[in-house]
């Protein structure tokens, strides 16, 4: 079945579109950081069982691994401008310190991935936990507050399949 946004209204009322939630046929690129790796590999883990249970090959799923969050955008981009992928997903983690290293870190991942995503017109997901402590960042990547890399894979395949939509001219 191949991946589809849903489009409803119409006839007096707004139209509107959302992406679907069936991989099939997807390529999707994760970046993920080795910087505090354990929280990364548990967001990776979270991703890549997010996208194979909504139908996404795992031949068609492509893993990056970069040094830290920094380097997420860089190696994000390169991917999105290959173009063999629908959309990238960028994991990590960067916990507070004692320095302001964390800012730093944490608001160019973000404006780097954002930017990426701007540029190519590839969605480009931001799963980069930016917490102040360990237990924090254990609760997002599959503790009691569910996992962020699984969130950030679907929030891919929403955005790849609503792309694909509106650039078939799925609107009615």
């Amino acid at each position: 079945m191949p991946a589809r946004a849903r489009v409803t209204g119409g006839r007096g009322g707004p139209r509107r579109v959302e992406g679907g939630r069936n991989g099939a046929g997807l390529r999707v690129a994760v970046v993920v950081s080795r910087f505090n790796a354990p929280i990364g590999d548990r967001l990776l883990s979270g991703a890549l069982r997010a996208l194979a249970g909504h139908g996404v090959r795992r031949a068609d799923i492509t893993v990056a691994r970069v040094p830290g969050a920094f380097e997420l955008p860089l190696v994000a981009g390169r991917l999105a401008r290959l173009a063999r992928h629908d959309a990238v997903v960028c994991l990590g983690a960067v916990i507070r310190g004692e320095t302001p290293h964390f800012d730093y870190v944490a608001g160019e991942a973000a404006r780097g991935i954002a930017r990426v995503s701007q540029e190519t017109g590839v969605p480009v997901l931001f799963g980069v936990l930016t917490v102040d402590t360990p237990a924090q960042a254990r609760a997002r990547s599959g503790g009691r507050l569910g996992n962020r890399g699984a969130d950030a894979a679907l929030g891919a395949i929403e955005m790849a399949t609503l792309l694909r939509a509106l650039d078939a001219g799925s609107l009615p």
